[in-house]
This record gives structure tokens, sequence and C-alpha cells, in this order.
């Protein structure tokens, strides 16, 4: 993906958008000097060039009732994505063990977050569940029944340090 080129007011007003999405276009340009339709076609250049991806509230959990944290460390039984010659052939759609695994994990609420690893595991899962139990409903109900999870190993969080949304903009 190419990397777009910002100049410091483009910095400014992400700055700003990722402190409070909220703000007005007015109030936008307001803190960045510029008028409102300048600042306008700023943000919407931003947006369709993917550097803004969406707008969001960011909840805090433990007032939903999502008090517990886990990090969840998964590793996939080791089969080839590519399909076997017998089952191109014949024209299956089966899907390979990491695809099928990455279709799941998008329906499963609990997990708010996966990333592809590299390391000794392949996937790490950031999960918001209610407590202990919810989490092994998950773990025994639904991560651990995938039929290509071969490993978890969990880790919890004890005590939030940093927690941002917002990425440095140097």
């Amino acid at each position: 993906m190419a990397k777009i080129s910002l100049d410091k007011t483009d910095r400014k007003i992400l700055a700003i958008l990722q402190a409070d999405g909220r703000l007005s276009n007015q109030e936008v340009a307001e803190k960045v000097s510029l008028s409102p339709s300048p600042c306008l076609r700023r943000i919407k250049r931003l947006e369709e060039a993917g550097v803004i991806r969406q707008y969001v509230a960011l909840l805090a959990p433990d007032k939903i009732g999502l008090g517990l944290l886990a990090y969840v460390n998964v590793r996939l039984e080791k089969h080839s994505d590519a399909l076997p010659a017998s089952n191109a052939r014949a024209g299956s759609s089966a899907n390979s063990p990491r695809a099928d695994f990455a279709a799941s994990v998008a329906n499963w609420p609990e997990v708010v977050a996966c990333y592809a690893m590299t390391g000794e595991m392949d996937y790490l899962l950031r999960v918001h569940v209610e407590d202990m139990e919810h989490f092994s409903r998950f773990m025994m109900g639904t991560l651990l029944k995938h039929p290509a999870v071969l490993d978890v190993k969990s880790s919890f969080a004890l005590q939030r340090i940093k927690d941002t949304t917002a990425l440095p903009l140097v």
C-alpha cells in the first residue's frame, strides 16, 4: 500500500481527530488555522486515501460488563495453504486451515483484535469477556473446538498502564 505524503497541517488535523473525532469541521479548521472549506478538503482527501479508516465511539469495557481482558496466542496445525491437486481438479472450495480460522475469528464477538504473528505462535487474539467463567466458555466451546487449533497460551491483563488508539504522527 502506497504511503501518502502528509504535511504539518495534515498531521495536526489527524492529531486533533485522534483526540476527538466528534469535533465539527469548523472546530478542526479553527484549531489548525484554516478556513472550513480547505480543512474539509484535506479531511476528505485523508478519508479517501484510507489514512482515516473510520470514526468510532470507544467504550470502557468494564463499564459494559467486560471486565476481563486476555491475550491469547494460537498455534494452528501446520497444513499447506495450497489445496491438494486432487481437490483443485475436483473444483473443491475447501479453505486452508489459516483461511478457515481467520473466517471463524471474524464471527467471534469476544475477539476484538486478531493478528497473524511471526515466531512460535501463528496468531495473537485480544479477547474481552465478562469474567473467567465467560473466558472458559469461549475457550472450551469455541476456540479449542476449532479444528485447526493445535495449541493456545493465554495471558490476562492485571492493570491497564497505557491504552490508546492514537498513532504517533512523526
